[in-house]
């Protein structure tokens, strides 16, 4: 059975993530989703925590019928202490055979680890980007088909847009 390492912080999970998860899909048998960044939230980078992230993305797998390939797990940063990135993924997630990853670092670091690294084709990348997404929320400017249907009615119903105006605020005024 082949299992496929996808790692992102999927702040949030947007239909760029689920057109490269189906992608990766069609080539293994099994997904891990791996959380990054897990010990992070409320900050306009990361506005929206664990539970919040594994909740959109269980709803959107649920939906479409994806629960029984897909795994999803919560890896912590190691803070910059890079040499430890590879251990502490491999210590908070199931076996993995191969990993995903656009990631420049993550490529270096599991390549050095001898596992190995695919690339995920950009799928209209101009368009779906998290960033992108948590700036249109912060400006009030449309979202909403960027992001599963799930994920827009989630962030609506716990409050993250207005979490994420209220983070874009307190981030500018201290510039």
């Amino acid at each position: 059975m082949s299992q496929a390492l996808y790692v992102g912080r999927f702040q949030p999970f947007h239909l760029g993530h689920l057109n490269a998860l189906k992608w990766i899909l069609e080539r293994h048998d099994t997904v891990i989703i791996g959380i990054g960044s897990a010990q992070y939230s409320y900050t306009f980078r990361n506005p929206f925590t664990l539970g919040e992230r594994l909740e959109m993305i269980w709803r959107v797998l649920k939906s479409r019928g994806l629960l029984d390939r897909c795994i999803i797990c919560a890896i912590p940063d190691t803070d910059s202490r890079h040499s430890l990135w590879v251990s502490q993924v491999r210590m908070y997630s199931p076996r993995f055979d191969v990993v995903y990853t656009n990631d420049p670092l993550s490529i270096m670091l599991f390549e050095d680890a001898g596992i190995p690294v695919r690339p995920i084709p950009y799928f209209e990348r101009e368009k779906y980007s998290a960033t992108k997404i948590r700036e249109l929320i912060a400006m009030k400017k449309a979202w909403r088909s960027l992001v599963p249907k799930e994920v827009a009615e989630y962030i609506e119903a716990i409050g993250g847009v207005e979490r994420i105006r209220g983070l874009w605020l307190i981030r500018n005024s201290r510039k």
